[in-house]
């Protein structure tokens, strides 16, 4: 394993009895990456996060966190991971020092590190006005700020984030997306979120997991070539055959719509909308709508999950 890789998956499966909830996927995620885990609900996702934080164990393949097997060395694999689940690990009835100092302890970190673990991850949730109160008071946001401060007090080398901007306002968000950013300068990031905006912000690899299998795993600048607009919509008042229209160089399909309006599926990197207008004013086809339409990162979420139901 490359000593840059900080999360490797390699044949993972596990089964309910007949029931196959994870199958045979593998991945890598190396220092610096940040993930995006998407998953329709039952798809296998969360069973996925708690197999890779050693909560549940594998029925079949093999997990290494920071170059240690996770089965073989569990306690080094372990403390090298910091988790935040989708309901904050807080004690309410604790101040957020309080929290964190045990937090700490948990960690087994040396009693003269402590206090410095504490204002480091304060200063970066940003719970310096709320330190001293008590957790059970805090505002949800304010308590999800707290749950990531407990992932990261102990500078673990892989970050593991299940919906970390629940309850937050939008400011907080994009606070939460700057420390996640900081966070993988020198970490591994796995972000799991419903989010799918905020997926395509933070992350630099996006990874889909559906009926217990991975139907996509590419980089953000992979997807981005996947999403470019590859669709026109055009409307003509005097429109020509339909094999004019496909004829066009750079166009692969032409659909007809209501009212001499028609969907125009074209080449990527070969936009046909110049040539078509040209086509147009010499044809006096009256061309009156060209709408280019770009797909996003939902709208390929549904296409490669579609069939989950």
């Amino acid at each position: 394993m490359n000593a840059d890789t900080l999360i490797s998956v390699k044949n993972l499966s596990r089964y309910y009895g007949p029931f196959c909830a994870v199958n045979n996927i593998s991945f890598e995620v190396k220092r610096g990456q940040v993930l995006g885990f998407l998953g329709p609900n039952g798809a296998g996702k969360t069973t996925t996060m708690q197999m890779i934080t050693g909560t549940l164990a594998p029925t079949l393949g093999q997990v290494s966190i920071a170059g240690y097997d996770l089965l073989d060395f569990p306690l080094k694999a372990k403390a090298a991971i910091g988790y935040l689940p989708e309901q904050p690990p807080v004690y309410k009835e604790m101040r957020v020092e309080e929290y964190l100092r045990f937090c700490a302890k948990l960690h087994r970190m040396p009693r003269r590190n402590v206090a410095e673990a504490i204002n480091r991850v304060v200063e970066q949730c940003n719970l310096g006005e709320v330190r001293r109160r008590l957790v059970g008071n805090l505002s949800k946001g304010y308590q999800q700020r707290v749950g990531i401060a407990q992932a990261i007090i102990h500078q673990p080398s892989v970050v593991i984030l299940d919906e970390p901007t629940i309850g937050l306002d939008p400011q907080e968000m994009i606070k939460i997306r700057e420390l996640i950013g900081d966070l993988a300068q020198d970490c591994s990031v796995i972000l799991s979120s419903h989010i799918l905006q905020e997926v395509q912000a933070v992350c630099n690899h996006v990874q889909i997991i559906n009926k217990g299998e991975l139907v996509l795993n590419d980089t953000i600048s992979g997807l981005l070539t996947q999403i470019q607009a590859t669709h026109l919509q055009v409307a003509l008042h005097r429109p020509p055959d339909l094999e004019v229209l496909q004829q066009i160089d750079g166009v692969e399909n032409v659909e007809p719509l209501q009212d001499n309006r028609f969907y125009i599926q074209y080449v990527a990197g070969n936009n046909p909308a110049e040539r078509l207008v040209e086509k147009s004013v010499a044809g006096n086809w009256g061309l009156y709508e060209l709408i280019p339409e770009q797909r996003n990162l939902e709208q390929i979420f549904v296409e490669l999950t579609a069939n989950n139901n």
